[in-house]
């Protein structure tokens, strides 16, 4: 996608019914239908798998029962491989499926030479810019809810599931430690929303989907390192991944809701801002490829 040139004057395309859902289904396919992201989905799956094989052939070691976070807890009790697994995906590799997913949108159209003939249908820019957005994220929430699931799957085969302790020592029924677990899944999800419009907004400025791929990635990377330095501790808050891991709440007696959506509203803030900036520039440029 070359650059800036209006369209101010072309009158928007006219709506056809049921044009949006047709879009947005197909949007769907296509990104669930590249092999490049099953095999993303098959790797993320295969995570909780490992981990949980290692967990249970090294339960009688001395390693047993021991881990960074949440790791050591699984051996007592499967369910708590839903945490282990998230944690250990959320620094790097779901952020590596938002960079591929999301960097891919428009910039993949543009390097296929397909955006223009797609444009042609017509479709209006921001009903395509969404339905790219809802598509990615639909990608990104079948990727934490398969970790989760084979999780609950892996972690109920090796190690059983009953009763959870939470982290001050209280019991909670399994029923309601499912509860919980389902939200640190939607939780997780959620969390990469802002990441997926940072992905879109690079994705409508090159024809280059790898560029944007890596630039999504190294946004989260970068975020990261910056909340480890204590000197820059005024700007934490506001960093995009400074919440990610706010879904040990759900693992407390009374989840603390101020807490959650605090994190959520930081990713709020990230879509407000990205997808301004990736609709502003996506409207607004010279479509020749």
């Amino acid at each position: 996608m070359s650059l800036p040139a209006s369209d101010a004057g072309t009158p928007p395309p006219p709506r056809l019914p049921g044009a949006t859902w047709r879009l947005l289904r197909g949007e769907i396919r296509l990104i669930f239908g590249r092999r490049r992201n099953q095999a993303l989905l098959a790797g993320l799956s295969a995570v909780p798998l490992l981990l949980g094989t290692v967990l249970y052939i090294a339960q009688d070691s001395a390693i047993g029962g021991q881990g960074p976070g949440f790791v050591g807890r699984v051996t007592g009790n499967g369910l708590f491989l839903v945490v282990a697994a998230l944690f250990m995906c959320l620094p790097f590799l779901l952020p590596l499926t938002v960079g591929i997913a999301s960097g891919d949108a428009i910039a993949g159209e543009a390097q296929a030479g397909t955006l223009r003939y797609l444009l042609a249908v017509p479709v209006a820019r921001t009903r395509l810019l969404v339905a790219k957005a809802v598509a990615t994220l639909t990608l990104v929430l079948a990727a934490v809810l398969a970790i989760a699931v084979v999780s609950v799957l892996t972690g109920g085969a090796y190690f059983g599931l009953s009763d959870v302790t939470l982290l001050s020592g209280t019991t909670v029924p399994l029923t309601d430690g499912l509860v919980r677990m389902a939200g640190v899944t939607a939780y997780v999800a959620l969390s990469l929303t802002g990441l997926i419009a940072v992905g879109l907004f690079f994705s409508t400025l090159t024809e280059v989907p790898v560029g944007a791929m890596a630039g999504t990635v190294v946004v989260a990377i970068v975020s990261a390192v910056l909340d480890t330095l204590p000197q820059l501790a005024v700007i934490h808050p506001g960093l995009l991944t400074h919440h990610w891991l706010d879904f040990a709440e759900f693992l407390r007696v009374e989840v603390d809701g101020g807490v959650l959506g605090q994190g959520l509203a930081v990713q709020a803030a990230w879509v407000a801002v990205f997808g301004a900036l990736a609709w502003s520039r996506f409207t607004s440029a010279d479509v020749t490829s």
